[in-house]
């Protein structure tokens, strides 16, 4: 697979689509993998759009390249090694579809290179730009695996069994059913990577205040604090069935977009649209960034 160095990172991605089409990067989210993709990706093979699909920083074969590098994955540097991926590749304006983790990258995208993002999907994972806030109890219970991250105990459970750790998380976020032993058995290959785990806790410490942003990007994390809304056209996209971030909570995120703006709800799927149901994310998708 081919890869990209950049100041920290080898980042490893897949390239799909129209060599010379418009640049789409395409950003999973946890516990996942670019694979997340495939079948959204397949089905848009030939239309006008090249896709861009990296594994994020402590996901499969991208890897740090120094011992002494940061283990962060707060949303500004993860935005930061998007840009780093965007520009060894000499792409100047593209599109960005994220879901979950990729969703907060993408609106971070948009904050702190609003020239060079033309359009943003966001999938299950509400924006956070304005700041995040303590969430109601029955939310707060469906995110106990982020407070079990919080705790030495939870971080030496999750590090002794990673892969239970992310398998009960597909169990209890979507339909019965929705996901076979060799999909996940093929995806949790990339949570063998070394960092995976001190790569997870940041990202959940860091959103609670239990751990510090990356120095480097800490102007972007202030700038996605202060911003209320975006003007740039967006889609956000949700499965009704989502058993992690339920669709009632996403009922207000238009007041989060002030340009072009649509929310789209689908039956029968869970957290994982791109995966549960890429025939109509894909549909969705190429009206989108074709538009």
């Amino acid at each position: 697979m081919p890869h990209v160095r950049t100041q920290d990172l080898d980042i490893t991605f897949f390239e799909t689509g129209a060599q010379h089409g418009k640049p789409v990067l395409l950003l999973h989210g946890w516990p996942d993998d670019p694979t997340t993709w495939n079948g959204v990706a397949e089905r848009l093979k030939d239309r006008n759009l090249r896709f861009v699909i990296p594994y994020l920083r402590g996901f499969g074969p991208t890897t740090f390249r120094s011992d002494s590098a940061l283990r962060t994955a707060n949303g500004g540097v993860l935005a930061m090694d998007a840009i780093a991926l965007m520009d060894g590749l000499g792409i100047e304006r593209f599109s960005v579809g994220g879901h979950d983790w990729g969703s907060h990258i993408a609106e971070c995208l948009a904050i702190g290179w609003p020239d060079r993002v033309e359009r943003i999907a966001q999938l299950s994972s509400t924006p956070r730009m304005g700041g995040l806030r303590t969430p109601p109890f029955r939310q707060s219970q469906l995110y106990w695996y982020q407070w079990f991250m919080a705790t030495k105990r939870g971080a030496e459970a999750i590090a002794k069994d990673p892969k239970g750790f992310a398998r009960i998380q597909w169990e209890n976020w979507a339909p019965q059913g929705w996901f076979d032993e060799a999909t996940f058995g093929a995806v949790a290959k990339s949570f063998e990577n070394l960092d995976w785990v001190a790569i997870t806790l940041h990202s959940y410490r860091v959103r609670w205040e239990e751990a510090e942003p990356d120095p480097r990007s800490l102007w972007l994390e202030q700038r996605v604090k202060e911003t209320k809304s975006l003007s740039l056209p967006a889609i956000f996209i949700q499965g009704k069935e989502d058993g992690v971030t339920p669709a009632v909570m996403s009922e207000a995120v238009h007041q989060k977009f002030s340009g072009p703006f649509q929310r789209i709800l689908l039956q029968n799927v869970g957290h994982f649209p791109q995966r549960e149901d890429p025939e109509t994310v894909a549909r969705e998708l190429v009206v989108f960034l074709e538009g």
